[in-house]
C-alpha cells in the first residue's frame, strides 16, 4: 500500500489538493499522510485549518512556519524553519512519495525537505509561467527537486519536458481545482448577500490584490492606483485580503482603510470554497492580480480585469483584460469595457484551457500504477539535436 504524504501552507495550494484528497482518503488502496502548515495556521489569514478539519481530513501533523514579520528577510527565515520542520516529519512518517502543488515559497521548503529525507516528489501544476513574481523561480526549482508532473495543459508539459524530465515523469492532468466547479451546491445570491449583510447590488466586483514581488514600483503605489481606480465604481465591491508575500500588511491596511470609507464593500480574510466559487458564479466582474483569474474565472465566463505584471507569462483565456500599468484612467478604462453587455456576451460558450473538471481521476490513477522505487532515481533527458 501506497504512503502518500501531502502537504498544503495556504488555502491556495488546497483548492487544487481538495479534490485529489477526497479521492485519496476514500480508496483503501493509499496511505494518505496530510501535512497542513503555512498560513492555514494563522488567525489573520482566516485560520483555514479549521475549513480542513471541516471537511473531514484527519492531520497527521500540524508544522509551523514563524511568519512573525511582514519583512523582505521574514520568508527566508520561515522557510528555513520550514525546511527542519518537514525534514524530521518526512523521516518519522516514511512516504513513498510527497505530493504537493505550485510555486509558493513555501513550498520549495517542502520539496528541499522532500530531497533531504529522500523522498519523491509529486508536483501539480509545474510548467506555467509567471514572470511578474518570485514564483515563477520557485515553480521552476521545484519542477527539478520533482519526480513526477502532473501539468495543466499540453505548453506546460512541452516546458517541463524542456527541463530535462523524462517523458514517462509527465502527465497532462488539468488542475484539480477545476474539478470541483462542477460538483459544487452553489449558495444563491439572496444566501450570500445574508453571509455579507449586504444587498449586492449590481454591478459586483470581485477584488484581489496581492504584492507582485518582482516590481520595481512600490507596492504603496500599486494598490493606490487600484483603490483610486475603484473610488467611483457603482455598484457592491466584495474585496479579499492579499496572500502573505512582502509588502501585505501595506496593502491590507489600504483596503481596510478604503473599506471604512466606501459603502456597500466588504473586506474578507477567506470565504472556502463554496462561498468563494458561488461569489464568481453571481459577480459582474473580477478586478486586481490573482491567478484565480486566469485559472477559476474562465469557468465563470467572468471578465477579468488583471492589473500590473505578476500574472505576466500565463497563458490566458479571452475573459482577461490586461492592464500592464499601474495607471488608474486606464484602469478605469478596462473596467468599463468589462462590465459592458458586449464583452460579457462575447465570452458565451468559452472553454478553460487549465482542465475539464477531471484532473484527479488522472493523478489518482497514476498513483495507483506507479512503480514507487523507480521514482528516486532520476535522469536527465536531453533534447533531440
Amino acid at each position: 500500500m501506497p504512503k502518500i504524504a501531502i502537504a498544503t501552507t495556504s488555502r491556495a495550494d488546497y483548492s487544487s489538493l481538495l479534490p485529489v484528497l477526497r479521492l485519496l482518503f476514500a480508496d483503501a488502496a493509499f496511505d494518505v499522510r496530510l501535512f497542513v502548515s503555512g498560513t492555514h495556521l494563522l488567525p489573520d489569514f482566516g485560520m483555514t485549518i479549521q475549513a480542513i478539519e471541516a471537511d473531514g481530513f484527519p492531520i497527521a501533523e500540524k508544522i509551523e512556519m514563524p511568519f512573525s514579520q511582514d519583512t523582505p528577510e521574514n520568508p527566508g527565515f520561515s522557510a528555513g524553519q520550514a525546511v527542519q520542520h518537514f525534514s524530521a516529519a518526512f523521516v518519522r512518517h516514511q512516504p513513498d512519495v510527497v505530493l504537493l502543488v505550485g510555486d509558493r515559497l513555501e513550498m520549495l521548503a517542502v520539496g528541499y525537505a522532500a530531497l533531504i529525507a529522500r523522498v519523491p516528489v509529486a508536483h501539480i501544476s509545474g510548467g506555467d509561467v509567471t514572470e511578474g513574481a518570485l514564483d515563477d523561480a520557485v515553480r521552476h526549482a521545484l519542477t527539478k527537486l520533482s519526480h513526477l508532473h502532473f501539468v495543466s495543459m499540453d505548453d506546460h508539459a512541452r516546458r517541463v519536458l524542456q527541463m530535462g524530465e523524462e517523458n514517462w515523469r509527465v502527465h497532462v492532468t488539468g488542475d484539480p481545482a477545476l474539478d470541483t466547479l462542477g460538483t459544487l451546491q452553489y449558495l444563491s445570491q439572496a444566501e450570500l448577500a445574508t453571509f455579507f449583510d449586504l444587498p449586492l447590488t449590481p454591478p459586483i466586483s470581485v477584488v484581489t490584490f496581492h504584492p507582485t514581488t518582482l516590481s520595481p514600483i512600490p507596492v504603496e503605489v500599486q494598490i493606490s492606483a487600484v483603490l483610486s481606480a475603484l473610488k467611483t465604481l457603482p455598484g457592491t465591491l466584495l474585496i479579499g485580503k492579499p496572500n502573505i508575500d512582502s509588502g501585505h500588511n501595506i496593502i491590507t491596511h489600504a483596503l481596510e482603510t478604503f473599506v471604512q470609507q466606501r459603502a456597500n464593500t466588504r473586506l474578507f480574510t477567506s470565504l472556502g470554497q463554496q462561498r468563494y466559487y458561488s461569489v464568481l458564479a453571481i459577480a459582474d466582474v473580477m478586478i486586481g492580480n490573482s491567478s484565480s483569474g486566469i485559472w477559476e474565472a474562465p469557468s465563470f465566463a467572468l471578465p477579468v480585469v488583471n492589473i500590473g505584471e505578476r500574472q505576466q507569462g500565463r497563458f490566458r483565456a479571452g475573459n482577461v483584460l490586461d492592464v500592464p500599468e499601474y495607471d488608474v484612467v486606464a484602469i478605469q478604462s478596462a473596467i468599463t469595457r468589462a462590465l459592458s453587455p458586449e464583452f460579457r456576451a462575447s465570452l458565451h460558450g468559452i472553454s478553460n484551457p487549465y482542465g475539464d473538471g477531471h484532473a484527479a481521476e488522472r493523478i489518482v490513477r497514476v498513483l495507483k500504477t506507479l512503480d514507487y522505487p523507480r521514482l528516486l532515481l532520476k535522469k536527465f533527458a536531453d533534447a533531440a539535436r
